[in-house]
C-alpha cells in the first residue's frame, strides 16, 4: 500500500517534470523523512515547477517567498494586526503556515530572516508576541540558492546548512529531455491539469510508517563508519556531526519505503551519502582554493569502507 502510493506520487510529478527522476525521488525521500531540502542550481531548471507539482500531487497547500535583502522575519512568520472594531490584535499568518514552502534564493536575505525560517523548520511552530502557533502537517521547506551570483548575498552559515536534510543539484537536462520539455509545454502547461493522488494525512501516515522500517546492526555500523571517516579525513577541516548519521538513517528508511521494502540496504546508504553529507563537510582552505568539492572526498570514503553483506 505504501509503495503503491509512493509510486503514484512519483508518476504524477513526472507528468510535469521531464527527466529528473533522481531529483524527484530525493525530494520524496526528504518529505517522508520529515526533513527539508536545499536546491542549489542556476535559474530556469524547474525548481518552482517541481515544488508546485509535489504540492498538487499530495493535495497540500504551497506558498512561495522570494527572499530579498529587505525581507523581515515577520514577513515569513506573520504578525499581529490591531482590529479597531474589536479593540484586539488579530494574528495575520505568514507564508510559513503551509504544507510546502518554496523559499526562493534564501541566500539573498539577511541572516536574521534566514534564522527565523530555520527556527520554524526545526521546531515546526512560530512564536509571535509570545504566542505559539503550530505549523500544519506535513511541513516541508524547499529552499533554493543560486551558486553563480555572489554579489548581494548572505551565504548560509555551516550550522544552518546542517539543518537541511538533503542538498540537491538538478543539473541541465539531456538533449532528448529538453526536446521533450518543448513538446510537453508547447500548447499548454501540464501543471494546470495535474490532480492530487494523495492527501496530507496520507503523507503523515507514510512518515510514521517510515520510522518502522528495519535497519540491521551491520547497516547502522556502516552509517557510523562513513560519518566518522569524514571527521578524520586529511582534506576536511570538519566532518559530519551525529545529525549527519541520523540523516542517513532517516533517509535510508524513507528510500526503502519508496522502493517497497521494509528494511534498509547498504546500497540505500551509498546512494544517499552525497546528498545527505556533502553540505555538512567543511574543506580545508588549500583544497577549496584548488576547486575541490566535498563529493570528491566522500567518493574516496565510500570506496575505502567495506560494505556489509545485505540482510533482510
Amino acid at each position: 500500500m505504501n509503495f503503491d502510493l509512493c509510486e503514484r506520487i512519483v508518476e504524477n510529478i513526472s507528468k510535469v517534470i521531464v527527466g529528473k527522476n533522481r531529483s524527484i525521488e530525493l525530494l520524496l525521500v526528504a518529505l517522508l523523512a520529515d526533513g527539508h531540502v536545499l536546491i542549489e542550481d542556476v535559474p530556469g531548471l524547474g525548481k518552482t515547477l517541481m515544488a508546485k507539482s509535489l504540492a498538487r500531487s499530495i493535495g497540500g497547500s504551497i506558498k512561495r517567498v522570494q527572499f530579498t535583502p529587505d525581507l523581515l522575519p515577520a514577513d515569513i512568520t506573520g504578525f499581529n494586526v490591531y482590529n479597531q472594531q474589536t479593540g484586539q490584535f488579530t494574528f495575520q499568518p505568514g507564508p510559513v503556515i503551509t504544507n510546502i514552502l518554496l523559499a526562493d534564493e534564501i541566500n539573498r536575505t539577511i541572516p536574521r530572516t534566514q534564522a527565523s525560517l530555520l527556527e520554524s523548520m526545526e521546531e515546526r511552530q512560530v512564536t509571535v508576541d509570545g504566542k505559539t502557533f503550530p505549523l500544519p502537517h506535513p511541513f516541508f521547506v524547499m529552499a533554493t540558492q543560486n551558486p553563480i551570483e555572489l554579489e548581494g548575498t548572505f551565504p548560509l552559515p555551516e550550522a544552518q546548512l546542517d539543518r537541511f536534510l538533503l542538498k540537491i543539484k538538478l543539473g541541465y537536462p539531456e538533449k532528448d529531455e529538453e526536446i521533450s520539455i518543448l513538446e510537453r509545454f508547447q500548447e499548454e502547461n501540464p501543471l494546470l491539469e495535474l490532480e492530487a493522488v494523495a492527501n496530507p494525512e496520507q503523507i503523515t501516515e507514510l512518515q510514521q510508517a517510515r520510522k518502522k522500517v528495519r535497519i540491521s546492526s551491520p547497516v547502522r555500523q556502516y552509517i557510523t563508519d562513513i560519518v566518522r571517516a569524514t571527521r578524520g579525513h586529511k582534506s576536511l577541516r570538519f566532518g559530519a556531526s551525529p545529525r549527519g548519521s541520523l540523516g542517513l538513517m532517516r533517509t535510508g528508511q524513507a528510500l526503502a519505503t519508496l522502493r517497497g521494502r521494509e528494511y534498509v540496504l547498504p546500497d540505500d546508504i551509498k546512494y544517499l551519502v552525497r546528498p545527505v553529507l556533502a553540505h555538512r563537510l567543511i574543506l580545508k582552505e588549500e583544497e577549496r582554493l584548488q576547486g575541490k568539492e566535498q563529493e570528491h572526498f566522500l567518493e574516496d570514503i565510500i570506496n575505502q569502507i567495506p560494505v556489509p553483506a545485505p540482510s533482510g
